[in-house]
């Protein structure tokens, strides 16, 4: 019941788009690599301050700020 309220199950069956940081750089900026779902397609990153960096086969790839980097000071 859990899996499937928080899209476990339909990630990893693919039919929603995922996600992953495949690299950080030491500024703080993060490469994430994501894959179409079947039922959604790519997810537009753009909403959280990345930039498109361009598509390589299944994955997208987009360079964002990292959380910490971007996140307001107390």
């Amino acid at each position: 019941m859990v899996a499937i309220k928080d899209g476990r199950i339909l990630r990893t069956t693919g039919l929603t788009a995922s996600c992953s940081v495949v690299q950080r750089a030491a500024d703080g900026v993060e490469l994430d690599a994501c894959r179409p779902g079947k039922l959604e397609g790519r997810p537009d990153l753009s909403r959280r301050g990345c930039t498109d960096a361009g598509v390589s086969g299944r994955y997208e790839y987009w360079s964002c700020p990292s959380a910490t980097a971007s996140a307001p000071l107390p």
